[in-house]
C-alpha cells in the first residue's frame, strides 16, 4: 500500500523509533513523535536545541517560510532559535539566477527581522524536482531550567491558542492558487490580503512563545503545522500520556479561513496551522499568560483542558472524538 503525502503516520513513525536506543546520554530529548526538536546536554547552564525541517508545500517566498517554521519549533521548546544551516534544492531546467537571488534574499531578510545568523549550508540544482525544495537546519539555546517539552503536560491544565486557524493554510491557498480563485470571483484584494497572512499576523511563534516563558507556569507547548490543530493535540496527548476536551467554539476561526476551506472543501481543524501556539499551561497561570500575550497584540484564549484519556472535542451539545488526519487537508489543493 502506497503512503499518502505528508507526514508518517504517528503508529508508523513510532514503531520505527522503539527500536532505535539513544548511545549518547548527553541527549535529554530523543527522536520521539510529537517532540518538536531535539536537546542536547554541551556542558554549561544551557542546553542545546537543535531541529531539521523542510519546506514542501510553498513555492512563493519559500524562504521566509523557511526561517519561521524552523524557528517555530526552538521556541516551543522555551529556546531561542539562532543559528541557521540551509540545505537549497533547485528543479533542473527551470532554475534562473534570478529565482535563486530571490529565495537568498527571503532566507537573508526574514533571518535579519528574527535576529537569527545564517551560518552555513548547501545549494544545487537536483534531478527530478518540479519545485524548489529548502531545508532547515535550526540551532538555539535554552536555560536548563527552562526546557519546555511536548510531554510535560499534566491532568487539570488548561488548553491555551494563540492567534487562530489556520494562518498558514490562507496564505498558501491564496499564494498556491491564486489564479483558480480569481476565476471563482474573489477580488484581487481578497486573494492580496490572504496572502499577506504570512507576515500578517504571520507564521512565526517566536514571540508568543517568549512571553508565555516569561510568565511561567508552562508545561508544554507545540506548533501546529502539518495536520493542524487537531494533529497538534493529537501530539502534545501522545507524548504526555493525557487525553483532552477540546471546546470548538472557543477555537478562533480565521474568516479567510472558513471561507477559503469550504471553497476547497478542507477541515480547518485538519489544515496547516503555523502561526499558532498550542500552551498547555498550569490552571494557576493560564490566565496570566492569556493577559500578557492580548497585552502584546496576540490574541489568545482558553479552547479546552487536558484530562486523564481520550480526546474529546465539544460542539454544543455534541460531543465526539477530535478527529485524525491520514493526511494535511491542504494536500488537497494540489491535487
Amino acid at each position: 500500500m502506497k503512503l499518502p503525502v505528508g507526514k508518517l503516520s504517528p503508529e508508523l513513525l513510532e514503531s520505527l523509533l522503539s527500536s532505535y536506543r539513544i548511545l549518547d546520554p548527553k541527549v535529554i530529548v530523543g527522536p520521539k513523535v510529537g517532540e518538536d526538536a531535539t536537546v542536547i546536554d554541551t556542558g554549561g547552564d544551557s542546553y542545546l536545541v537543535a531541529k531539521t525541517d523542510p519546506i514542501t508545500f510553498a513555492t512563493d517566498d519559500i524562504g521566509w517560510y523557511l526561517v519561521c517554521i524552523s524557528g517555530n519549533d526552538i521556541a516551543t521548546m522555551g529556546a531561542t532559535p539562532q543559528w541557521l544551516l540551509v540545505t537549497v534544492l533547485l528543479p533542473e531546467n527551470k532554475t534562473s539566477e534570478s529565482l535563486v537571488k530571490d529565495i537568498f534574499s527571503q532566507i537573508i531578510s526574514a533571518c535579519e527581522h528574527f535576529n537569527i545568523t545564517l551560518c552555513g549550508g548547501h545549494t544545487e540544482i537536483t534531478y527530478g524536482l518540479d519545485r524548489p525544495i529548502v531545508v532547515g537546519q535550526m540551532l538555539g539555546q535554552v536555560e536548563k531550567d527552562k526546557l519546555v517539552t511536548s510531554s510535560g503536560a499534566k491532568i487539570g491544565d488548561d488548553v491555551l491558542l494563540t492567534k487562530g486557524i489556520a494562518i498558514e493554510a490562507i496564505s498558501l491557498i491564496a499564494r498556491e492558487r491564486e489564479d483558480v480563485l480569481l476565476s471563482r470571483g474573489y477580488s484581487q484584494k481578497y486573494v492580496k490580503r490572504s496572502k499577506q497572512y504570512l507576515k500578517d499576523p504571520g507564521i512565526s511563534v517566536l514571540k508568543d512563545a517568549t512571553i508565555a516563558c516569561n510568565v511561567g507556569g508552562v508545561h508544554a507547548m507545540h506548533d501546529p503545522t502539518e495536520g493542524g490543530l487537531a494533529t497538534g493535540l493529537h501530539e502534545i496527548a501522545r507524548c504526555s500520556k493525557v487525553g483532552m476536551i477540546i471546546w470548538k467554539d472557543q477555537i478562533n476561526l480565521f474568516p479567510e479561513c472558513e471561507t477559503l476551506c469550504r471553497e476547497f472543501s478542507l477541515d480547518p481543524l485538519g489544515v496547516i496551522a503555523s502561526g499558532a501556539l498550542i500552551i498547555i499551561a498550569d490552571s494557576s497561570q493560564s490566565e496570566n499568560i492569556t493577559n500578557a500575550l492580548i497585552q502584546n497584540s496576540i490574541p489568545c484564549s482558553k479552547i479546552g483542558q487536558v484530562i486523564e484519556k481520550d480526546l474529546i472535542i465539544k460542539d454544543g451539545f455534541k460531543e465526539y472524538p477530535l478527529p485524525t488526519f491520514e493526511a494535511d487537508e491542504i494536500t488537497k489543493i494540489f491535487k
